[in-house]
């Protein structure tokens, strides 16, 4: 087993055929199936089903590919330390919830890389693929946050997907809204202030639960919910609508424009403050690329700056 026939393999899972892969690859189909072949031979597993439209991973392969990607992706970072005048094309990817400021320092990152090749990804989604995402090696980096309601749900996942969480910052639960809606003016929102505007979070998919759920305060009784994918279609309901989710307060005027702004949110007896511990997560005992500690160094960075810490 090589090096080589692991990317092999890890190319192929992700193009969903062999020859969409080769092509990529720039290796003749022939020589792509043998080599994949010799691998399960090898490996005494099928690690593709093949099909008239493509291949799929088995349950074998499903569980081979997470771990090639690790290796992979491990021998790239001790290339990339120990390789000297090896070139190696760079690649990273964070998989977040839908925070402004981590696309802001994944900006800043991008842009103080010095490299002629790179191949980077962003990908803003559900809290379940952050974590999933990390576990399989198709990010390097996962930013959520945790609360004294999700943390316990939340860690037993890392825990079993084989990742640990560092803390980056804790911010008091805020109402997020548009300058013109009626409550921007308050210094301070109530959860009866809140009745008659609905309220905008995102979707976590079928099998989603509270715990995943990136507003806090999730398990609050609201009369109007209207839920969304999209970071920008939350913006535009938030003034088509005067809707309002709650969120960490931390937004990026340079990304989201000055229409949006925060408003501390007001506990009462019903309804509890909340804390939010947002942080990055990471595989265990993995060796982090200098794209990741460049990423994680401006992230620490902005939240400092907003923060004023």
């Amino acid at each position: 087993m090589t090096i080589q026939q692991l990317n092999y393999a890890i190319i192929i899972s992700e193009m969903g055929s062999i020859n969409k892969a080769s092509e990529v690859l720039y290796i003749a189909q022939p020589s792509l199936t043998s080599a994949v072949q010799e691998l399960e031979k090898e490996l005494g597993i099928t690690i593709f089903n093949r099909g008239a439209r493509g291949v799929t991973l088995t349950n074998d392969g499903e569980e081979f590919i997470q771990y090639a990607r690790q290796v992979v992706q491990q021998y790239d970072r001790l290339l990339e330390k120990y390789g000297g005048s090896v070139s190696v094309r760079k690649k990273f990817g964070i998989s977040t919830q839908h925070y402004s400021f981590a696309v802001k320092s994944f900006v800043e990152m991008v842009q103080q890389f010095d490299t002629e090749e790179y191949e980077f990804a962003i990908r803003e989604t559900k809290t379940r693929e952050v974590i999933d995402d990390v576990s399989n090696g198709k990010s390097e980096v996962g930013i959520l946050y945790l609360s004294d309601f999700n943390r316990k749900a939340i860690e037993k996942m890392l825990r079993s997907n084989g990742l640990e969480f560092h803390h980056l910052i804790d911010c008091d639960a805020s109402v997020y809204l548009w300058k013109g809606h009626p409550l921007a003016s308050k210094e301070s929102i109530r959860f009866e202030d809140l009745t008659d505007y609905p309220c905008l979070s995102f979707e976590q998919g079928a099998t989603g639960s509270f715990y995943l759920a990136e507003e806090i305060l999730t398990t609050s009784e609201y009369p109007r919910t209207i839920k969304t994918n999209d970071r920008a279609t939350m913006l535009n309901l938030m003034v088509g609508l005067n809707g309002y989710t709650l969120c960490s307060g931390i937004i990026c005027e340079e990304l989201n424009g000055s229409d949006y702004i925060t408003v501390p949110f007001e506990p009462d007896e019903h309804n509890a403050g909340g804390r939010m511990d947002i942080g990055y997560i990471v595989k265990k005992n993995m060796i982090l690329s200098k794209m990741a500690e460049l990423y994680i160094r401006e992230i620490r960075k902005y939240l400092a700056e907003v923060s004023g810490q």
